[in-house]
């Protein structure tokens, strides 16, 4: 009957506005630094079995497919692109940027978890009133194991493998303060996103491996540039003209669906 019509595009509408959320979530980050495109995976839902294939027929023959009915479909997953984003020179001393693997790990709380440990590939960093290194944002996160800048340091330097210099007055040449190290995780598409530019972790992505950059498939550091958005906005608004697309095309299938019941409801008068 057409109410299986009707449960089916009705699972698909409800699956379309998921996506259209995620494609939107997309839209509104293409300029929030270290971010990952995110994507909706859809799955089909049970099928009722009104003949099955193989059974054999009274003459002896085999039937050679068989007849079955979906119910719909739901999304079975949000998964993150964790492919690099476009590197943005800023020229500023605590702006670094990971080139290849691995996150900052950031002295956060999970609040799903409990953890004490976040993780981050938004380099934008500053200096608090401490000289400790925290993220440049509303809450101002700190950098795990990072060193305390001195407060008279007028230049810092951070090489390839994440060792932190500083240049004092009065003094030749720097003095090498700290260690930036990096966290990689067997699958980061496991990671939790908590929002703020942080991950947290879970069972799915693994325990952090925790080394310094350069070691064991770690990326290198780039002092001075940001890593951009890895969102295509042409892309994400095909995406967005599709999902509109197949939303219309499933209203379509409700309103047929109704008319047909319509109809089988006149009949019975």
């Amino acid at each position: 009957m057409a109410n299986i019509a009707l449960g089916s595009a009705s699972t698909a509408l409800s699956a379309l506005n998921t996506r259209l959320d995620v494609i939107a979530n997309n839209l509104a980050n293409v300029n929030t630094v270290g971010y990952k495109q995110s994507r909706a995976n859809f799955e089909d839902l049970l099928y009722i079995e009104r003949q099955q294939p193989g059974v054999e027929s009274a003459f002896g023959d085999q039937r050679p497919i068989g007849l079955y009915v979906g119910l719909g479909v739901k999304v079975s997953g949000t998964q993150q692109n964790f492919s690099q984003g476009s590197p943005i020179q800023t020229g500023r001393d605590l702006d670094v940027m990971i080139d290849g693997n691995g996150f900052f790990p950031i002295q956060a709380i999970n609040p799903q978890t409990g953890d004490d440990i976040a993780y981050t590939r938004a380099g934008n960093f500053t200096l608090n009133r401490d000289g400790e290194i925290v993220m440049a944002n509303n809450v101002g996160q700190r950098l795990l194991n990072a060193p305390t800048v001195p407060a008279d340091a007028i230049k810092i330097e951070i090489d390839e493998t994440g060792q932190i210099f500083v240049q004092q007055p009065n003094t030749i040449g720097t003095t090498l303060i700290g260690q930036i190290e990096l966290a990689t995780f067997v699958n980061p598409a496991g990671l939790r996103q908590l929002g703020e530019n942080l991950w947290g972790q879970s069972d799915a992505s693994g325990d952090p491996i925790i080394g310094q950059p350069l070691q064991d498939d770690r990326g290198r550091i780039l002092q001075g540039f940001l890593e951009a958005s890895n969102v295509d906005p042409t892309r994400e608004l095909i995406e967005l003209i599709r999902t509109q697309r197949a939303f219309e095309m499933n209203s379509q299938s409700i309103r047929a669906a109704d008319e047909v019941l319509r109809t089988v409801a006149q009949l019975r008068r």
